[in-house]
């Protein structure tokens, strides 16, 4: 991953207000929801394969020291790669910035908390339960609860109806995930907002590293420690944090926060396809079925965005 030219080129252009926070460039958006939401589906492929990583690596470091090797090695990663300035910021700046590295901090302890749990597909589509209640608050249209409502349910199709069966310490783990995760794209927005390219990401990683590693080092001492952990460990951060936050990140600039959250809903879809193609876990009808309204709930809501933004 390196620092780019067009990092800096998103950072420059001028924004206007948009719900939740969160921001979009309407001039440009029309021409750019295409690339943004293609930024949002290559994090989310990279955040599932990072996530079967980080399966393998539970029974050896457990689950919050897995969290503590993701945030540490990604933070090292990003603070070589961004080499963020730390003065020029005003107070604000750096309030956003550590609540974004604290919501980071938790979104990671509770969902592998969760998979520790319940299987990983169920503690995502649990999850996603909160960018989707986060549309729905902060929407103003009511297209985008239609959106969100077919998205929803596919959400509940894909869950195979077992939610029952699930253990409830892992489901509340889950949503507590998803809550974070909802905050997690308005802290985002706005610390991509305040801080150029991606110097506010690696910023903020690094207070969720410092926040998490007394959690890992009670969970896990000195098993953080073996060469083959840290490897393992260093391709949970790349894949599950540092490519995808920085995709993530990128794409907030584009896309208002509601739209963004409905194109979170397809991590379940994405997770069941990754499934299929690398565990060779056949898909039923149901399944296709719920694939499918997820995928068109967020082209809809992306396609009213660009008619949206088109008019004004």
């Amino acid at each position: 991953m390196t620092v780019d030219d067009s990092r800096t080129a998103a950072a420059a252009r001028p924004a206007a207000s948009g719900p939740a926070g969160g921001r979009a460039t309407h001039g440009t958006l029309g021409s750019g929801t295409l690339g943004s939401v293609t930024l949002v589906v290559a994090g989310g492929l990279s955040v599932q394969f990072g996530s079967a990583v980080a399966v393998l690596l539970m029974p050896r470091a457990g689950a919050l020291g897995v969290v503590t090797l993701r945030l540490v090695l990604a933070a090292v990663v990003l603070l070589l790669v961004c080499r963020p300035k730390v003065r020029g910021y005003t107070r604000a700046d750096w309030g956003t910035v550590v609540v974004f590295g604290a919501v980071m901090a938790a979104m990671n302890v509770f969902i592998y908390q969760a998979v520790d749990r319940i299987p990983l597909g169920a503690a995502v589509t649990l999850e996603v339960l909160g960018p989707l209640a986060l549309s729905v608050l902060a929407s103003r249209r009511l297209i985008n609860l239609v959106w969100a409502g077919l998205a929803l349910g596919g959400v509940v199709l894909l869950s195979g109806g077992g939610f029952d069966r699930l253990d409830p310490v892992g489901a509340a783990f889950a949503l507590a995930a998803g809550a974070m995760w909802a905050a997690y794209i308005v802290f985002s927005a706005r610390t991509g907002r305040r801080f150029p390219q991606a110097d506010g990401l690696a910023l903020a990683m690094a207070v969720g590293a410092v926040l998490t590693v007394p959690l890992g080092i009670l969970d896990a001492g000195a098993k953080l420690t073996v060469p083959s952990t840290i490897g393992l460990g260093l391709a949970v951060a790349l894949l599950s944090s540092v490519l995808p936050y920085t995709l993530e990140l990128l794409a907030l600039r584009r896309l208002p926060a509601p739209t963004f959250a409905i194109l979170m809903s397809l991590e379940p879809a994405i997770a069941a396809a990754a499934g299929f193609l690398v565990l060779h876990q056949a898909l039923s009808a149901t399944d296709a079925l719920a694939i499918a309204l997820v995928i068109a709930a967020s082209m809809g809501a992306v396609r009213s965005q660009v008619k949206r933004a088109s008019a004004k």
